[in-house]
């Protein structure tokens, strides 16, 4: 035994000296390696993608087949970002009131590469071998993985035209790329950011530090599916669809399941089923997480995974079909609706979904609803607005101030109410494709992104260039919206532009319902605190003793003249109990006055 611990203690020492000789060679390498290579590394392209998510492949893609040389660097090690990496397997599609999915073009061929056939649901693998796809049949593509962009830089003479950027390996390397066009596909315009662009953050064009939840989407295996369809079927927890991979309502899930955290919500369930049987579940709601910092993104999955795992033990015993069930694996991020919305040439606004407005140089078409996820456990978030279709502009994605940059990702010119809409993945494959073509004729001008607004025979031919590789720009030839012609509509998109009512799935704002104290009142102190937070505070005092007096009995006019000392605007006079058509009137004149007064 002593002789076979004594040759085993050799061996042991002789595999650590040469594992120490491996090692102290291996560093001389590197050391030598490191010096024989230059710090920085100049590389040339037409146009430089910065992210490889969808829409980063989107645009890559678009630009390359326009005859540019095309770089597309991704942080990750791999494409397809929020599908990949946040496994999100259930796609939210684009339709219009005929039915239309108005998403096209690269999204469309990279869906039926990923899909396999069914339209909502996709199998993770798949979709990311799908995005590899279609970037390695490109040969003007240069894909680059595992880089950071850390600096931008300018035209000495022309301060504000974009012409480099400095990204960094994950082995130290730096690598400065010059180029004559960009695009910031990133989910939080990381490259827009760098560059100074202003944007806000979350809801604060309307003057709250609200953000949608953060979601860490939950991945089971050994689910028995018809259990799922039993759930369904039985209405257990709240209406419910469902076909073959799929299953999605279960509104009574916030009711039904008690979470373990306060900052946590399970909604109704989007369940995404795969070909070996594997589910994933949108549902799982984390808020006060702020997207863009790091250590809010690490605790919020510390949160959703202990979440995740009291949900999985609540559905053993009261879900049908999840006795069985396992965690399968935890995803790599979280799906992260909302950071920056940076300031472009136009801002794409709520009111332009109400109205399903087209413009003349829309280069993406829209029509999911404009679907703000829950602020809170207390605000569960709602449908603000249903469009039939609407029109993206092309000046959505030139950002405000810097030159030769597109922005085509959710943190476009987008209000924070439209962007409830404009978000979904198809839209944005559809607005980053538009881009990807609008770099490479930018370039073949020889004319900026800016003056390109100026250039409608331009607009007109990435229009028909989009429309030449399938895309989805049929406008409607009679428009039509909700209230059109009724005199009361500008009072109702102020205040519907600013969060202060829903619109809901059908659009109603319920005009001809009486109105209550406490809803008149409530309408008023919030569009306050938002608009104009000075006046809210010197008002505050008088405004409590108010709510102290205020019930839900319906509103009259006697009521609304306590208000009248607070504002130098008239109440239009109404008799008798007042409907909420007056009370909305009367309180978007009073809040838009106290508007004008904070600019």
């Amino acid at each position: 035994m002593k002789k076979i611990f004594a040759i085993g203690m050799v061996c042991f020492l002789c595999a650590c000296q040469q594992s120490n000789v491996e090692v102290a060679t291996k560093q001389k390498m590197q050391k030598v390696e490191k010096e024989s290579k230059p710090i920085v590394k100049y590389e040339d392209y037409d146009v430089v993608v910065v992210g490889g998510q969808p829409e980063g492949v989107s645009a890559a893609v678009s630009a390359a087949r326009n005859g540019s040389k095309v770089l597309l660097l991704e942080k990750r090690n791999n494409l397809g970002g929020l599908i990949t990496f946040g496994y999100l397997n259930f796609l939210d599609f684009p339709r219009n009131n005929d039915g239309v999915i108005v998403s096209k073009g690269i999204f469309k061929e990279w869906h039926r590469l990923a899909g396999n056939g069914q339209l909502v649901t996709v199998d993770i693998d798949k979709a990311q071998n799908a995005f590899q796809t279609l970037v390695t049949n490109e040969p003007n593509i240069t894909a680059r993985y595992n880089t950071q962009i850390t600096k931008p830089i300018f035209d000495q003479k022309e301060k504000n035209n974009l012409v480099a950027i400095v990204a960094e390996f994950k082995d130290g390397r730096k690598i400065t790329y010059r180029a004559k066009r960009f695009i910031d596909a990133t989910e939080d315009g990381d490259l827009a950011q760098l560059t100074h662009v202003p944007n806000t953050v979350g809801q604060e064009d309307i003057g709250r530090n609200d953000k949608m939840a953060v979601t860490l989407v939950m991945h089971f295996k050994n689910v028995d599916w018809n259990g799922v369809i039993e759930a369904a079927k039985s209405r257990k927890f709240g209406y419910a669809k469902y076909n073959e991979n799929a299953a999605w309502g279960f509104g009574g899930m916030p009711q039904a399941y008690p979470e373990i955290r306060n900052d946590t919500n399970v909604r109704g369930l989007n369940i995404g089923r795969t070909s070996n049987g594997d589910v994933y579940i949108n549902a799982l709601q984390i808020f006060n997480i702020d997207g863009t910092k790091e250590e809010d993104k690490k605790k919020a999955i510390k949160f959703g995974t202990e979440e995740m795992t009291n949900f999985l033990a609540w559905a053993k015993v009261n879900f049908p079909g999840f006795q069985q069930a396992e965690i399968a694996s935890i995803p790599y991020e979280l799906y992260i609706r909302e950071t920056r919305h940076f300031s472009t040439e136009y801002q794409l606004s709520l009111e332009d979904i109400w109205k399903n407005a087209n413009h003349w140089d829309d280069i993406a078409i829209g029509s999911y609803p404009s679907d703000v996820q829950a602020l809170s456990k207390e605000n569960s978030g709602a449908v603000v607005a249903k469009p039939d279709q609407y029109g993206i502009p092309y000046r959505t994605m030139v950002p405000k101030t810097t030159n030769n940059l597109l922005i085509t990702s959710k943190a476009g010119g987008y209000r924070s109410l439209a962007a409830g809409s404009t978000r979904i993945i198809p839209t944005g494959m559809s607005v980053a494709e538009a881009g990807g073509i609008a770099a490479s004729i930018s370039i073949k001008e020889g004319i900026g992104f800016r003056e390109m607004i100026a250039r409608e025979d331009l607009i007109k031919r990435i229009q028909e260039q989009i429309v030449a590789q399938g895309g989805y720009l049929q406008p409607r030839a009679n428009v039509t919206y909700p209230y059109q012609n009724d005199p009361i509509l500008p009072h109702l998109m102020f205040l519907n532009e600013n969060g202060l009512i829903i619109g809901g799935y059908a659009n109603n704002f319920l005009l001809e319902q009486p109105m209550k104290e406490q809803q008149f009142l409530n309408l008023i102190i919030n569009g306050a605190k938002q608009l104009n937070k000075d006046w809210y505070t010197k008002n505050a005092k008088y405004l409590n003793e108010l709510a102290v007096t205020s019930t839900d009995q319906a509103l009259t006019m006697n009521y609304v003249s306590r208000f009248q000392p607070l504002f130098q605007t008239p109440a239009t006079q109404y008799t008798g109990a007042l409907l909420k058509r007056n009370g909305f009137e009367i309180a978007a004149n009073w809040l838009q006055s106290i508007q004008t007064k904070s600019k």
